[in-house]
């Protein structure tokens, strides 16, 4: 239950960083205005909030872990929001990224 209970919220986390960051991007680069703006930065604050709901105490470790989470969420982001289509190093780098997160994220420790 833990390991599922840490994935929703890295995907939470995922969709208010980049779809902050997407609606920055479109009120600034696709001169949307300020509202667009507005509702970015409120946005990645909440994945802020969000990250630090996960069940580990260590802030670095959860940072390295969700940009996995991050890279592989972007490239799909842009397949649903803008069109964009990856080339197979694109998923073959995000699953990378996946399979590190996990090891770094889940892995047994005795600590």
């Amino acid at each position: 239950m833990v390991v599922a209970r840490s994935v929703a919220l890295f995907v939470v986390a995922a969709l208010f960083e980049i779809g902050g960051a997407w609606l920055v991007w479109q009120g600034i680069r696709e001169h949307k205005g300020w509202i667009w703006i507005g509702a970015g930065v409120i946005a990645l604050g909440l994945y802020g909030v969000v990250a630090t709901w996960q069940h580990d105490d260590n802030f670095g470790r959860i940072l390295a872990a969700y940009g996995g989470i991050f890279v592989a969420g972007s490239i799909a982001w842009g397949m649903v929001a803008d069109g964009y289509r990856p080339d197979r190093w694109d998923v073959i780098g995000a699953l990378v990224c996946l399979a590190g997160m996990t090891v770094i994220m889940y892995a047994p420790r005795g600590n």
